[in-house]
């Protein structure tokens, strides 16, 4: 049963030159065909998933914050009659702060949406710059303002390890954050995507990543100074007060059922794994052919759910319970983790296991990717 929807509204202003999400830069949108689409596409997944309320609505994109109100208030309307809504449903929607989207926010919180994430990146103009934002630090600061004031609960986001960043330079980033009052930060190293213009960029030596030391540094510096502002890392790049975590993101790392429509979106619901058409012109005539965007839907092997449960829940603070999932996914008699190189690394202090419970370290957590790799038992990955 599904506990979570993510709609993908697809469309930006303008491509940044990091970002390799499924984002596009359309001259023109029309507004009622895309509703019509979103919702025909919700409609069909409802069909298959129906019988539990949902716990969290995420509206992400490209930039869902040029998304016009009314047609956020249709699409929570629908999703509402589809499925219900839990008492203290979590809706997030991922907004930038520029000025003509900021005003739109008091509408947005009227058409039902409580929580947002604010795509600050940084406050620093030069570093704004370099990341193609619109906005400027000024601009930010506004728009968070008027966000805190039009929302119950407000995120926002920040990149670091951009090249030369130092460690006071950081520092005063991360101060400044943590001053601003809210109860959760994304906090993200900048990392180099194939197919972004960032990757030609460094290929053809207009610029060099940071190295990997001293990124790592900055990593266990935000570690350290979030902690101690009580805003815990619960996630490998998300940090939030007690009870401030995202549902909606905790679904994901839990490998809980959700649905995602529009395009690209990927789902995982009744042991199917779903992927909507990327090119949004190829996902809307599906939906106006078919009733749905759906590009590919597989059945996932119980092996195969286990390893991607594994892979999601090793990013979570609190680490995954071993017993749990063997019992959940029905595969007793094959090993989740290869208990060899999991003795390793705890040798190491890099990983703890407490029982049932895996969990990786503040030591282990820089090099999370490696463990992951090794982690994981080859006789699970292989089935």
């Amino acid at each position: 049963m599904a506990r979570a929807l993510y709609i993908h509204w697809p469309f930006c202003i303008r491509k940044c030159p990091y970002c390799d999400f499924n984002s596009h830069v359309r001259e023109t949108v029309d507004h009622v065909r895309w509703k019509d689409a979103l919702l025909a596409d919700m409609r069909f997944e409802a069909g298959l998933t129906g019988g539990e309320a949902l716990e969290s609505v995420f509206f992400g994109g490209g930039t869902p914050s040029l998304m016009a109100p009314e047609t956020v208030a249709a699409l929570l309307s629908e999703a509402k009659r589809l499925w219900g809504f839990a008492p203290d449903i979590e809706i997030t929607l991922e907004a930038n702060p520029s000025s003509v989207e900021a005003a739109r926010f008091a509408a947005l919180a009227e058409a039902g949406v409580n929580r947002v994430s604010l795509g600050l990146q940084s406050f620093d103009d030069v570093s704004l710059q370099f990341l193609g934002r619109l906005h400027s630090a000024r601009e930010g600061l506004e728009a968070l303002e008027v966000a805190q004031a039009s929302f119950g609960r407000v995120s926002f986001d920040l990149i670091y390890a951009l090249p030369d960043q130092t460690e006071r330079q950081w520092q005063e980033q991360l101060n400044q954050a943590l001053a601003l009052g809210t109860g959760h930060l994304s906090l993200y190293q900048l990392t180099i995507e194939p197919n972004t213009r960032f990757a030609t960029d460094v290929r053809r030596g207009v610029f060099d990543p940071l190295a990997d030391d001293p990124a790592a540094d900055l990593f266990v510096l935000t570690r350290e100074r979030t902690a101690q502002a009580g805003l815990p890392a619960y996630e490998t790049s998300n940090h939030a007060r007690p009870g401030e975590e995202s549902r909606h993101n905790l679904a994901y790392w839990r490998y809980h059922d959700y649905v995602g429509i529009g395009p690209g979106a990927h789902g995982r619901r009744c042991g199917q794994a779903t992927q909507r058409h990327k090119k949004p012109e190829n996902w809307i005539e599906s939906v106006e052919k078919q009733g749905h965007g759906i590009k590919d839907s597989h059945a996932l092997s119980a092996r195969e759910q286990a390893s991607e449960a594994l892979l999601m829940g090793l990013r979570l603070t609190e680490g995954v319970d071993l017993d749990e999932f063997a019992a959940r996914f029905d595969v007793i008699d094959h090993p989740l983790i290869s208990l060899d190189k999991c003795q390793i690394y705890r040798d190491h202090g890099l990983v703890a296991l407490d029982g049932a419970r895996l969990r990786v370290t503040e030591k282990g957590a820089p090099l999370l990717d490696g463990l992951l790799a090794e982690l994981v038992s080859d006789r699970l990955v292989a089935a």
